[in-house]
């Protein structure tokens, strides 16, 4: 199968590109290094320094010091003499659970625990490098990856479009961007939601004191991050937790995790956003066991891409695609059904 790997450098002085980010309007002043901290995920101070100190960081096409200071709108590339390690795309035969494919696209049911693309600290078992062991010739999309038209985290399981075509490519990316697909979400929450279903809105942008999260800005900070909408309905009420439907709006990096975070209703055993602790609930004993003993049957934040709908690129025909819960979130589901069974008894 065909490997995919960066375009090579023409002469010896030319360097391969790493990262590159345009700085936020609403951004305020803020050294290059410190703000590439914040940027990149994993980044170690000494080698973003010594970057700097190479020459290696650009803004606007001008190389720029570590004391540097970015403002609204610099365009910030760092440039290494190395190829990146997720560029080096290496077909894996990894297994595919493939719910639907022809000519044009597959759908594939993800499971929890596999990383889509390759990324700082994924560069092998990932989705992309199970794709091009398995298709020849996938299209590449804007960020260099195979056949990728959206993705999900790692630690979330479900439905993803991967397109076959340059044509489906560029079709289903724009009823992405046009917010035209369906894209529906199960998930536990902690707490017991007051409404049955309602909307949440705010843009939602880099954490500005933990660099792995994300969070929402409203208000004076409205015009950091990006506008993200999530529609929600309860499904069932546990006691302590809520199984609810979320509809995706928009499709912003960790956007079901950071608004539900954002009302007060973290995922369940979501660690990132300090789901992994006991949010709601009593102080005794043998709750805390429980709980534990869930957090074991579901070790990941209680996320699944349920349905995903669209018109297909060549015929225009509405598609619309549903996978059953896992059997992880099922046995967590089922346990807060006996306890609230037990509880109301």
């Amino acid at each position: 199968m065909e490997d995919y790997t960066p375009k090579q450098p023409e002469s010896d002085n030319e360097l391969y590109e790493h990262h590159a980010f345009t700085v936020d309007k609403g951004q305020a002043p803020l050294r290059i290094d410190k703000y590439l901290m914040n940027r990149i995920e994993n980044a170690i101070r000494n080698k973003i320094q010594t970057a700097a100190k190479n020459g290696n960081i650009y803004v606007n096409d001008k190389q720029v010091k570590s004391n540097y200071k970015v403002k609204p709108l610099d365009k910030i590339r760092v440039l290494f003499e190395h190829p990146p390690f997720e560029n080096l795309l290496v077909g894996e035969d990894l297994p595919l659970d493939i719910v639907y494919e022809d000519d044009t696209l597959l759908v594939v049911n993800k499971p929890a625990g596999m990383v889509v693309h390759p990324g700082h600290g994924n560069y092998s078992g990932t989705l992309i490098n199970a794709l091009i062991y398995h298709f020849d010739n996938l299209p590449i999309n804007s960020s260099d990856r195979p056949g990728l038209v959206h993705r999900i985290d790692k630690d979330t399981s479900g439905l993803l479009v991967v397109a076959k075509t340059e044509h489906a490519m560029a079709h289903l990316s724009k009823q992405f961007k046009d917010k035209t697909s369906e894209r529906e979400y199960v998930a536990i929450v902690w707490g017991n939601m007051e409404e049955e279903e309602g909307t949440i809105e705010g843009n939602i942008g880099r954490h500005p004191k933990n660099r792995l999260q994300n969070t929402v800005y409203l208000d004076d900070d409205a015009d950091k991050g990006k506008p993200a909408v999530t529609h929600f309905k309860v499904l069932e009420r546990l006691t302590y937790v809520t199984l609810v439907s979320c509809k995706l709006e928009t499709g912003r990096t960790h956007q079901i995790r950071v608004h539900m975070k954002h009302i007060g209703h973290t995922l369940f055993n979501d660690e990132r956003y300090g789901g992994e602790r006991i949010l709601k609930g009593t102080t005794f004993t043998k709750y805390k066991q429980f709980v534990d003993n869930c957090f074991k049957v579901l070790p990941r934040q209680a996320l699944h891409a349920k349905t995903l709908g669209f018109k297909h690129p060549d015929t225009g025909e509405m598609m619309q695609f549903n996978t059953a819960i896992p059997e992880d979130m099922q046995q967590c589901i089922e346990k807060w059904r006996g306890y609230a069974t037990h509880v109301d008894s």
